[in-house]
């Protein structure tokens, strides 16, 4: 925004100034980010710049990890056409953590879209008791520590009917820990909180009239709701739905207390990967995971606009 023509050279000067710190701080955030998008692309087993690096010598760039992250447990990494890409799809421990995190991501985003949804709408109804309670109650899993989160849940899905027994119920039902429907309910429970603040911030705006309106026409609840209520709280709904997988496609610490060998994710993987084969490879990952996070970001606030334009307000 241009100076107006009226400031002081005070104002100006505090204008200036106003532009290089936030320009500082956005440097500040970004800049460990962008670093590690060239070193993904080494030649050399180093984090660091090499000297051909700095030097822009083509041969000190390689997509040598890129390929790793297809070659890396396969058994015949030397393999070409279809029986390389067969081999990768079934043995590759990377596309196996990819498959695992999409997979869990997509069950566990459309548990808690649905849930965090039908909770937002009975939240928004102002005939709804204890209300402030409630919403505290089920934003918790975003407050309270996630490690205090998953050392419950842990225990929890180590036996869940283990509570039954105080009403004199079987106790031995199966164990959720290590499966994949546990780590779903686990990563649903962490997106819930994320679905039910947008879908409620949604919600604030929305003209109640309309659903009376509708009603008054003689729709029944229910296609009131498909046909008045969901369309115009849609992006709010999108927008939850992409964070609640933002955060199951992003979680470790859930997953290192509750999943077992056969539900590795991504982030398990490089945790591994840290802990036990330092590789450049890792560099790879978080280049491809950046490239995703801009993506959904980058839908986030076309959906953000998107509902302003609904809502008559006009996006800046």
């Amino acid at each position: 925004m241009a100076v107006p023509t009226y400031a002081s050279p005070l104002e100006r000067i505090w204008h200036y100034a106003y532009l290089v710190i936030c320009g500082l701080i956005f440097f500040f955030l970004i800049a460990p980010i962008v670093v590690i998008i060239p070193l993904s692309f080494n030649a050399e087993p180093y984090f660091t710049f090499t000297e051909r690096m700095r030097s822009f010598d083509p041969e000190g760039y390689s997509l040598r990890w890129y390929r790793s992250l297809l070659t890396f447990g396969m058994q015949n990494p030397d393999a070409t056409g279809w029986a390389f890409w067969s081999d990768a799809w079934q043995n590759a421990n990377w596309v196996k953590a990819a498959k695992n995190s999409i997979i869990i991501g997509v069950f566990s985003t459309l548990v808690a879209t649905v849930l965090g949804t039908l909770a937002a709408l009975g939240l928004s109804r102002p005939e709804m008791p204890f209300r402030r309670a409630i919403m505290a109650i089920l934003i918790s899993p975003m407050i309270v520590p996630l490690i205090i989160t998953a050392t419950g849940m842990f225990f929890f899905y180590s036996n869940p009917c283990e509570l039954l027994g105080i009403f004199g119920l079987p106790t031995n039902c199966g164990r959720l820990a290590g499966t994949y429907v546990g780590v779903i309910l686990a990563h649903a429970t962490l997106g819930i909180p994320f679905v039910i603040i947008t879908v409620t911030a949604t919600l604030v705006g929305f003209d109640q009239s309309l659903n009376r309106a509708a009603a008054s026409l003689g729709a029944n609840p229910r296609t009131t709701f498909f046909r008045v209520t969901m369309p115009l709280i849609l992006p709010g709904v999108i927008s939850g739905a992409l964070f609640a997988f933002v955060t199951s496609f992003d979680e470790v610490v859930a997953v290192l207390f509750i999943a077992g060998p056969e539900q590795q994710t991504i982030p398990r993987q490089m945790w591994n990967g840290i802990r036990e084969q330092i590789s450049p490879a890792i560099l790879a990952v978080a280049t491809l995971l950046v490239i995703f996070s801009i993506a959904l970001l980058t839908t986030v606030e076309l959906l953000r606009r998107r509902s302003e334009r609904i809502r008559g307000v006009t996006p800046r």
